[in-house]
């Protein structure tokens, strides 16, 4: 007995210990559940969760250890729980929630919720950064280093990486400073990921996002006005600006053999200070002006529009030949669409230039017209134009058109909505709008469903295409009492929204019909 002691001593610590061990690296933010009251209770007052699901304990145990830092980082605006559904207990609640582990390699499934309801299975990179940049905005995209093709770009995350890669790297160095919301950052990466692929060894190409307000020291200190900007440094000294942001991997690569500054550029005159025989209206003068004048044909432009520039001396050229008539048949006038919103926004401007034509004080549509030639004959004969076409916000249909005001409140007031986020110069978009329009006919006389839209190029409606993470046209959401449930990504097509809409209501009898054989 004496020696068996020690023996039965040595055999505790080996099985305690390891649990002590394992249970010591899980963070007390992880909480774990087994209780299904207990799961509906958090999602309900929590409204960004990240749920760990397990086969076992032991399958668990890496992704424990990941998600406890992960959880300390993202403290006060993600949670992260844990179901251990080999636990008898904790059985019923992943039958419930539909997690499905009975695959022999799969051991684990992550499930993120949101406002109450399931958002998406996490299917990226199970990594620090990937988890705590998706907890932080769930609906953004994924980091630029998540991408296989990226391999070769030096990523960076802080002033400390940037500060020592500028005191290491002995190579060129080219740093692209970019915004993951960039548009014109995500259609240049490519590009710049290819080239650093084939720089391998000979020059280092690296990338930093520095939208977050700490890194201001460095948007400062290296002119970042915009994104992306790009820097050329030599041994840790910055040179100057790579502008040409349109490149492909090919133009870095022959850039990179010898590296210039970029060419002083000329500032453009406004069109309005050029002088000539087009008017010049704005948000001010325009309603008085096609007052005054029974015949104009104005052309909204933007001055970064190379199709509105090569427009431009035809239109100017028209513009004389008519201002020299004894008897004129009208005027031409312009309108600079980025600076008088107003105008923009009202006659629904989206593309460039646009041409609209008013005849004593009426707008309506005007065919295509490039050129001094056409432009004359259409103001010499615009006898009964054709009428101006109703935009579909305009036309009288079952379709809800919100703007950023009024959609959370009228959201509420529907148990089912399915809301089209969409600009009206996509062809998808008009393409579509007919079928659901359709749809939102056929559930007209249901005062719980609704089929709505939003026109996301409205200034009113920016921010909120922003915060459903619209990123492209059209992008349907299904709304559960004003909280989003899902992305609709099935048939655009009036049967296909139809039988969406359907399925939803009969969910929702199937439930009425479940409560009554309760009763």
């Amino acid at each position: 007995m004496a020696r068996a002691g020690p023996a039965w001593l040595l055999l505790a610590i080996w099985v305690v210990l390891p649990l002590w061990l394992s249970s010591a690296k899980v963070s007390s933010l992880i909480e774990r559940i087994s209780d299904p009251k207990d799961l509906k209770k958090l999602l309900r007052t929590r409204n960004n969760v990240l749920v760990l699901y397990s086969k076992s304990e032991a399958a668990a145990e890496n992704h424990l250890r990941l998600l406890s830092t992960v959880a300390q980082a993202v403290k006060g605006q993600g949670t992260i729980c844990w179901v251990d559904c080999g636990d008898a207990e904790s059985r019923k609640l992943c039958k419930k929630m539909k997690v499905d582990l009975s695959p022999k390699d799969k051991k684990v499934e992550l499930f993120h919720y949101q406002d109450g309801a399931f958002h998406t299975e996490y299917n990226r990179a199970v990594t620090f950064k990937s988890i705590v940049a998706f907890l932080k905005d769930p609906k953004g995209p994924p980091l630029w280093e998540e991408d296989p093709g990226a391999k070769d770009v030096v990523h960076l995350d802080s002033e400390k990486d940037f500060r020592r890669l500028l005191k290491k790297e002995e190579k060129p160095l080219l740093i692209m400073f970019y915004a993951p919301w960039c548009s014109m950052c995500k259609r240049m990466m490519p590009h710049f990921q290819k080239a650093a692929t084939q720089l391998r060894g000979h020059a280092v190409l690296a990338g930093m996002n520095v939208y977050s307000s700490e890194f201001e020291n460095i948007k400062e200190e290296y002119s970042v006005r915009g994104f992306p900007t790009i820097c050329y440094f030599e041994k840790g000294r910055f040179l100057f600006q790579y502008d040409n942001y349109g490149s492909t991997a090919e133009d870095i690569l022959e850039w990179l053999k010898n590296p210039q500054p970029p060419q002083p550029q000329v500032p453009e005159t406004p069109w309005a200070d050029e002088g000539g025989s087009v008017y010049h209206l704005t948000d001010e003068d325009f309603d008085q002006f096609v007052k005054e004048h029974s015949s104009v044909l104005v052309m909204f432009h933007a001055p970064w529009c190379g199709h509105c520039k090569k427009m431009k001396p035809e239109f100017e050229k028209a513009a004389e030949a008519l201002h020299g008539e004894a008897d004129s048949s009208g005027v031409l006038a312009a309108v600079d669409a980025t600076v008088n919103k107003a105008l923009a926004e009202r006659f629904h401007i989206s593309e460039f230039p646009t041409l609209k034509y008013f005849k004593n004080g009426e707008k309506y549509a005007v065919p295509v017209l490039r050129t001094k030639k056409k432009f004359l004959e259409w103001m010499q004969n615009p006898e009964a134009p054709p009428p101006p076409e109703p935009t579909w916000e305009e036309q009288q249909t079952s379709v809800l058109h919100l703007v950023g005001d009024n959609f959370r409140e009228t959201l509420k007031k529907k148990k089912h909505t399915l809301v089209m986020f969409y600009a009206p110069w996509c062809p998808h978009c008009k393409k579509v709008i007919p079928h659901f329009t359709a749809a939102a006919d056929a559930f007209k006389d249901d005062r719980k469903i609704a089929c709505a839209a939003v026109d996301c190029v409205k200034d009113k409606n920016q921010d909120l295409c922003q915060q459903e993470a619209v990123k492209g046209y059209p992008t349907f959401h299904y709304y559960h009492y004003g909280k989003f449930t899902e992305k609709y990504d099935s048939d655009r097509t009036e049967l296909g929204f139809t039988n969406y809409i359907r399925a939803l209501r009969e969910g929702d009898h199937e439930r009425l019909g479940k409560k009554k054989e309760e009763l």
